[in-house]
């Protein structure tokens, strides 16, 4: 009740911004699904106490709301996720919008070619960008990037894309009077969602191994970054009557070392999150 009370203390200006992103995400994806073969909508609440900041050497609570649309359609797939993020004092009540958008053209569907290979059921082209803002006092991050890079869907119950992307990375943060670009950098990924048979369980996630992007925008080194998130969620709907995968809880885990390419040595720069999830699809 204190973390609910706490979102509902935040200015109106800020639920009418965060409202408004969400609903015209949430627009732009119905539209998406009109053309789509299939799509998913979904609106999720995940919650934790162990949410780590770069110079910050305390442990900070996050309510994070979330709007995330994945669809196919006869070429490819789309996958779009808005986070927003509201940190407690010890962030400085911090408010932050991330979002994600990646496309993936399906190499084999174009081209009427069967790629499939060993593991892999196809090869396949992603693109997309990350975009985020955050109005903490001490950085204030104006995170833009573009990705891109080629695929391998593998061939697993449900999905499991492998992805080597170039990243093109800046950001002007406070106290820096022109967006700075780091290097060009890689990023091995990995997204998937896996159901354990018919027990409504499934392991869904990603992880992203980062390489070090020359220095930063003050002058540092960058360090490489890991970040795995992963949960493990229960559909709820089904035993409730409200329809399979409707409402789905569950428990999450973010483990992110070096985060956005700090050494190692600074400190909040590795993160250890235990959260609790739930989604409502649509």
């Amino acid at each position: 009740m204190q973390q609910a009370n706490a979102i509902l203390r935040k200015p109106v200006s800020t639920h009418l911004a965060a409202a408004g992103l969400i609903g015209l995400s949430a627009m732009a994806a119905i539209q998406q699904a009109h053309a789509a073969d299939w799509a998913d909508n979904s609106i999720g609440y995940r919650y934790g106490t162990k949410f780590a900041e770069p110079y910050n050497t305390q442990d900070i609570s996050k309510n994070i709301i979330n709007f995330t649309h994945a669809s196919g359609y006869k070429y490819g797939t789309n996958f779009l996720n808005v986070d927003l993020l509201m940190s407690d004092k010890k962030d400085s009540n911090a408010q932050e919008a991330y979002i994600t958008y990646r496309h993936t053209l399906d190499i084999g569907k174009i081209s009427g070619k069967d790629l499939s290979f060993g593991p892999a059921r196809g090869v396949g082209f992603t693109a997309g960008f990350d975009w985020n803002t955050k109005n903490d006092p001490g950085y204030g991050s104006k995170k833009r990037m573009i990705v891109a890079g080629p695929t391998l869907m593998m061939d697993v119950p449900g999905f499991l894309n492998i992805s080597l992307l170039a990243l093109w990375e800046s950001n002007q943060p406070v106290g820096i009077s022109s967006r700075y670009s780091y290097d060009v950098h890689p990023m091995l990924t990995a997204a998937w969602g896996i159901p354990f048979g018919t027990s409504g369980f499934a392991f869904e996630g990603y992880v992203n191994y980062i390489a070090a992007k020359g220095k930063d925008e003050f002058g540092s080194p960058t360090s490489p970054e890991l970040n795995f998130d992963g949960q493990i969620m229960y559909d709820v709907g089904t035993p409730m009557g409200l329809g399979k995968n409707t409402f789905r809880i569950g428990l999450e885990y973010q483990y992110w070392r070096n985060k956005f390419g700090n050494q190692s040595k600074v400190p909040g720069s590795f993160a250890k999150t235990p959260m609790i999830r739930a989604e409502y699809h649509f």
